[in-house]
């Protein structure tokens, strides 16, 4: 077993990095049947069944299984992977490709979202670990960025739990809502796509909505959504700038997945990499991300998270009406 704080990641020796890797079957294994499951049921998303496979799994028996023991360690590890090769989604030149009016809902909407929802957690007297990991998911792109954040926060396994459960529940509902109203607002396709790529919280609830509204929005909104996650990197730092946590130890000003998710990013934009490995890499960042997802679900104790505090769930709803209305806002204004 590897001797390293489930908070931070040291450098495990050989016996610690077999057995680390030996444990990772088990969430790989669940990221696969998340991806199964989710083909048929796509509008669940791989990610949120990898979750719920978690949060059963740690509800019965099996969650005290010696296999799953240091799982959070791991946990951090698979999501910090599965950030780094996120950058390889992102070429800089179809975000460009959205041009001025739509780089403008982009960077407006993330920060106005990220701010409005630390300045009202901060006024409900909520912890603020928590509500910097709900303004980055509901800011950025969901559980990825909660997960990314979370390394900065350094916040309780309740608190991310909390966070992810909440980004999920609400990112469903705009799945349904953003479609809805955007029909009944006589919004275009390109507007509703922008719209659904600048308010939704998750990757795969921006394309199942995005199917919704009509042919050819999901590449459209898909854009828009992948030049929010961009601003995963300036956003880490604010939040690591502005945390009280760890206890006084500092967090590395930029740490490694960061680094690599800059790195994949440019690489990305070279356009040299085939598509057979980019296509490879979209797989591989979905398991990865999935298999984290699962070891979050391992923390999702029904006892211990049921109910969520309504402070909560007000936080949640005030954060995803900011991103929503002023995302529709600069759409209709900008045209």
């Amino acid at each position: 077993m590897t001797t390293t704080h489930p908070g931070h990641l040291g450098h495990p020796t050989r016996p610690a990095r077999t057995a680390l890797a030996a444990r990772a079957v088990v969430p790989l294994a669940a990221a696969l049947a998340a991806v199964g499951v989710s083909s048929r049921l796509p509008l669940l998303g791989p990610l949120l069944v990898a979750l719920l496979i978690g949060a059963l799994v740690a509800n019965t028996r099996l969650g005290s299984h010696r296999l799953l023991d240091g799982h959070a360690a791991l946990t951090r590890l698979l999501l910090r992977l599965g950030v780094v090769v996120l950058g390889l989604r992102l070429p800089l030149a179809d975000i460009v490709s959205i041009g001025v009016s739509g780089v403008v809902v982009v960077v407006v909407t993330v920060g106005a979202t990220f701010s409005f929802t630390r300045w009202a957690g901060a006024r409900m007297g909520l912890d603020r670990g928590f509500v910097t990991l709900l303004a980055a998911g509901f800011s950025i792109c969901g559980a990825a960025a909660i997960a990314a954040v979370d390394d900065a926060v350094r916040a309780r396994e309740k608190d991310v739990a909390h966070a992810v459960a909440l980004v999920t529940v609400f990112g469903t509902a705009m799945i349904v809502l953003v479609p809805w109203a955007g029909a009944r607002l006589g919004l275009t396709t390109e507007q509703a796509a922008v719209w659904a790529g600048a308010s939704i919280h998750e990757v795969a609830q921006v394309v199942a909505a995005a199917s919704v509204v009509g042919s050819g929005a999901v590449a459209v909104a898909m854009t828009v959504k992948l030049g929010r996650v961009a601003l995963l990197a300036p956003t880490y730092l604010v939040a690591a700038r502005g945390s009280g946590a760890g206890g006084g130890v500092g967090v590395a000003l930029v740490p490694w997945f960061l680094v690599g998710f800059v790195a994949m990013v440019a690489l990305r934009s070279t356009g040299l990499l085939p598509a057979p490995v980019l296509a490879g890499a979209e797989h591989v960042t979905t398991l990865l991300l999935a298999a984290g997802m699962f070891g979050l679900g391992l923390g999702m104790r029904l006892r211990e998270l049921w109910p969520i505090p309504r402070q909560r769930l007000l936080l949640a709803t005030v954060s995803t009406t900011v991103a929503a209305g002023t995302s529709l806002g600069l759409v209709l204004a900008l045209g």
